[in-house]
């Protein structure tokens, strides 16, 4: 792998959305709006969760206030700097500005795919073992998985962000995106790239591969289980609960999956960006919806709240 010390590039100029100055004022608005929206209902599920004293000590519930964490900061790596590029066109952005985003941008979603594989053992466990459960997902044993997807998703992607911050960027600066992303920032660099393009495929198929095959086979054995059980009321129950967890990881995988479907010329960029937008910005927005609005529990911690602040 032929790496060069240095570059000739300081900045980078990210193009963003190719619209006119009314397309500009209607998605700084749209964005504004959905951005202020997803910190407001991802807030609130911490809070309901950090303020209740039963739910707080669940594991399920401690699993999702921590994704709400992770739904915060994976939105706020790229909504703020797509806000200012909207406000002042120009997109121009420092070398070591743009490779922190796809550090810490990267970083976020390989967390975000060991969190769901958290919560499908958590209800992996709690229906298909519920004898076991209690003694196996402890808060003590939860805090560490959460530590664990914390932990190895800001270190999966440490040594790609470090080799192809080491490639020589001599030509364009161009980005044709709203974030720096490997696949342009790869597109930008000198040959010869050597196997640093196919190393950095490997070990992001091999993460969404193996956590979605995690997640399937967890669900598998889920269906199964309520399948199997002799009370309709728990079964309900149960698809219920579990129908909640899906919607959202078919949210994630789905619109992750769809990055991987070919497409040629200037509609491969377009919808690059409206679907790294759709997985990095709207999902973020409709999970919170998702759990709460399906979730008794959350509903009613709610409305205890509301209550005890006097607002009903």
């Amino acid at each position: 792998m032929d790496l060069h010390n240095g570059t000739t590039v300081q900045e980078f100029i990210l193009l963003g959305f190719r619209v006119g100055q009314q397309g500009r004022l209607l998605l700084l608005t749209f964005f504004t709006a959905a951005y202020t929206l997803t910190l407001a209902e991802n807030f609130i599920i911490i809070m309901l969760v950090t303020q209740d004293a039963h739910l707080s000590h669940l594991p399920m519930y401690i699993l999702l206030s921590n994704f709400s964490w992770l739904e915060i900061c994976y939105v706020s790596s790229t909504m703020p700097r797509i806000l200012f590029d909207l406000s002042f066109p120009g997109g121009v952005i420092s070398f070591h500005a743009c490779f922190l985003q796809f550090y810490v941008f990267f970083s976020l979603g390989t967390s975000e795919c060991f969190f769901l594989s958290a919560m499908a053992l958590d209800r992996y466990l709690a229906i298909c073992h519920p004898l076991r459960y209690p003694q196996i997902m402890t808060p003590n044993f939860c805090y560490v998985l959460v530590a664990a997807c914390w932990a190895i998703g800001f270190v999966w992607y440490v040594v790609p962000v470090f080799l192809i911050s080491r490639l020589s960027f001599c030509g364009s600066n161009t980005i044709d995106h709203f974030a720096c992303d490997s696949a342009e920032l790869l597109a930008l660099a000198c040959p010869p790239l050597g196997y640093l393009p196919l190393f950095c495929y490997i070990i992001t198929s091999f993460l969404i591969l193996a956590t979605f095959l995690f997640i399937a086979v967890s669900y598998v054995g889920i269906v199964f289980t309520l399948v199997k059980t002799s009370s309709q009321s728990s079964g309900i129950k149960g698809f219920s609960t579990v129908s909640s967890h899906l919607a959202v990881v078919t949210l994630f995988y789905g619109s992750v999956a769809a990055m991987y479907i070919g497409h040629s010329g200037e509609s491969h960029t377009e919808n690059t960006k409206m679907i790294t937008l759709f997985y990095s910005e709207v999902a973020p927005l409709l999970n919170p919806l998702i759990y709460c609005l399906r979730n008794d529990q959350v509903k009613q911690a709610f409305v205890k709240f509301l209550r005890k602040k006097g607002l009903i």
